[in-house]
């Protein structure tokens, strides 16, 4: 069962830890991969580790719900305390992995800042992504923020009361939920997006102006290709009060938020000899590059699981749906099946009242056909690359969305002239050619 008892002095207080499999990062894709492993019959004892002060939580409600104060954090929680005993899992909060010393066979010891070791027989890293910093003169003001865990969710919700005025930088995901919860809150909230247009890693031209135009017709002031070039302080010196942009103008701002992307955490794999491109590199079956080492989710770096990808073809994804799947891939891994990870994409994000819901990746599309109902407020685009549907966006659409979904999922094709009438209901069209 490898439960081996190591005794090590922290302070005071002498702390049994046990061998067998180490989890570091007690995010989504943590949780999701010691679940998985029970339900699978592993049963050698797991350390779920996380650096933050908090059982592990969902974090999409961070930028929406939580923020505005209409879900409380204890609904969040993913297992209780009782699930993680019975279930042979200690769950470890608090502790920041700094160092690990790995044998060959994939055993070795973690060592955290705090002087605690954390031996194991195999090791996970489910250690996600940080956020990207902005770094300008007044970026340490009191009030610039950001929005990535917990600890940054608390820290905006007590600031939120006393201001008036919001600049949220980074007209992505997270900036636009965000920007969509303070403007409900009843701030005077302004985007400053670097881009020509909204969410440009994500979604394609159409889907970027409907948003655009969308929030704009709702009261938020988004502008593009704008970036600011400092923060100002107010009289104390110490909270920043206003924004000055690259053109010399300013606006006043009590909370600056930033959200211009993430970083994978890949310190750990780099120390660790791992391979590592924008991510940890894994194969098809969750496994680092030394074959005993699983990552898992935000942090690495996967061939692309779509089926009928171009050999060779890799991406990284940041979506709860991948964080889940890829850590059951990983959960058969470590019980030595081999399961490789194929599988349709799927993201979601919402906006005030606009619910965006993506199937499929648009990568190397060379048509879009836009289904725009007006009349319900449904709007999709779906996108081909020869001939054959590869992804849709759908904003308050969720039957185009699981057509697609379904349809990506089974190998088959809804034919662009066909589903041109937004009346059309996707599902009835789909063919096998």
């Amino acid at each position: 069962m490898g439960t081996q008892a190591v005794e090590q002095e922290a302070g005071t207080a002498t702390i049994p830890t046990r061998t067998g499999l180490l989890i570091i990062g007690a995010s989504q894709s943590g949780v999701q991969l010691a679940v998985s492993l029970r339900a699978l019959g592993f049963d050698e004892h797991i350390t779920l580790l996380g650096d933050e002060d908090h059982r592990p939580y969902q974090r999409p409600a961070l930028s929406k719900e939580f923020l505005q104060g209409t879900v409380e954090s204890e609904s969040l929680i993913f297992r209780s305390n009782d699930y993680w005993a019975e279930h042979n899992v200690d769950l470890v909060k608090g502790e920041y992995i700094v160092r690990i010393d790995k044998e060959a066979d994939g055993s070795g010891v973690a060592h955290a800042s705090s002087s605690r070791e954390f031996p194991f027989k195999r090791l996970a890293l489910t250690v996600g992504a940080r956020a990207r910093k902005l770094e300008i003169e007044g970026s340490g003001l009191d009030g610039v923020l950001y929005l990535r865990n917990a600890d940054d969710a608390l820290a905006l919700k007590a600031k939120v009361g006393d201001a008036t005025d919001v600049v949220v930088i980074g007209g992505g995901f997270i900036g636009l939920e965000a920007a969509s919860s303070l403007q409900k809150m009843g701030k005077n909230v302004t985007v400053l997006e670097f881009g020509p247009r909204l969410v440009g890693r994500a979604v394609g031209e159409e889907t970027a102006e409907y948003f655009l135009q969308a929030h704009r017709s709702r009261g938020l002031d988004i502008r593009l290709n704008t970036s600011a070039a400092r923060f100002t302080a107010d009289d104390g010196g110490t909270r920043v009060a206003a924004v000055e942009l690259q053109d010399g103008s300013v606006l006043p701002a009590q909370i600056v938020l930033i959200g211009i992307g993430v970083i994978p955490n890949t310190q750990l794999a780099e120390q660790l000899g791992l391979a590592v491109d924008n991510g940890v590199v894994v194969d098809r079956f969750a496994l680092a590059s030394d074959g005993t080492t699983v990552a898992v989710g935000d942090v690495a770096n996967m061939p692309n699981p779509v089926p009928g990808s171009e050999p060779g073809e890799r991406i990284r994804l940041e979506s709860v749906n991948n964080a889940i799947e890829h850590a059951k891939v990983a959960a058969y891994s470590l019980t030595g099946r081999r399961e490789e990870y194929a599988g349709i994409p799927w993201f979601w994000s919402n906006q005030a009242d606009l619910k965006l819901q993506i199937a499929g990746l648009c990568n190397g599309y060379d048509r879009t056909l836009v289904r725009n109902d007006r009349e319900r407020g449904k709007f999709s685009v779906l996108y081909y690359r020869q001939g054959r549907i590869i992804a849709a966006d759908c904003v308050n659409a969720p039957l185009d969305f699981m057509a697609v979904k379904n349809a990506l999922a089974k190998g088959l094709n809804i034919p662009a002239e066909a589903a041109a009438d937004p009346g059309t209901q996707l599902k009835t069209i789909t063919t096998d050619s």
